[in-house]
C-alpha cells in the first residue's frame, strides 16, 4: 500500500528554519515525483517545490530559501526551509506521482496528512 507520512512541522519564529520530512512506502522514488504543496486557511493551495529522477523544480515564492533533497535509500524526500516569516505559515504536505518529471500542479495521485508548519514571534 503506497503510503505517505509528513514530519518536522511545528512553531518557529521568523528568520527560522524547519526541516520537514516526508518518508514515503509501498513505492521506489527511483519512478516517482514528490511535491511539497502547503495550505493556508482562506487559501489555495500552493505548489512549492518537486523532485524526480529528472530534476527538481521551485516556485518563486521559495525560490531561494527552501530546497528539497531526496535519500532513496531511506526512501524520504525532505524540505529544508530557511528564513521563514509568517506568511510561510500552513498545513503542509507532501504528495506523490508515477511520472519522471515532476510538477508543481496539482495532479498527484497520492497525499500525506499534513504537517503543520507556524511561524510567529
Amino acid at each position: 500500500q503506497l503510503q505517505l507520512v509528513e514530519s518536522g512541522g511545528g512553531l518557529v519564529h521568523p528568520g527560522g528554519s524547519l526541516r520537514l520530512s516526508c518518508a514515503v512506502s509501498g513505492f521506489t522514488l527511483d519512478y516517482y515525483a514528490i511535491a511539497w504543496f502547503r495550505q493556508a486557511p482562506g487559501k489555495e493551495r500552493e505548489g512549492l517545490s518537486c523532485i524526480s529522477s529528472n530534476g527538481a523544480d521551485y516556485a518563486d515564492s521559495v525560490k531561494g530559501r527552501f530546497t528539497i533533497s531526496r535519500d532513496a535509500v531511506k526512501n524520504t524526500v525532505y524540505l529544508q526551509m530557511n528564513s521563514l516569516s509568517p506568511d510561510d505559515t500552513a498545513v503542509y504536505y507532501c504528495a506523490a506521482d508515477p511520472r519522471m518529471y515532476c510538477t508543481l500542479v496539482d495532479e498527484y495521485d497520492y497525499w500525506g496528512q499534513g504537517a503543520q508548519v507556524t511561524v510567529s514571534p
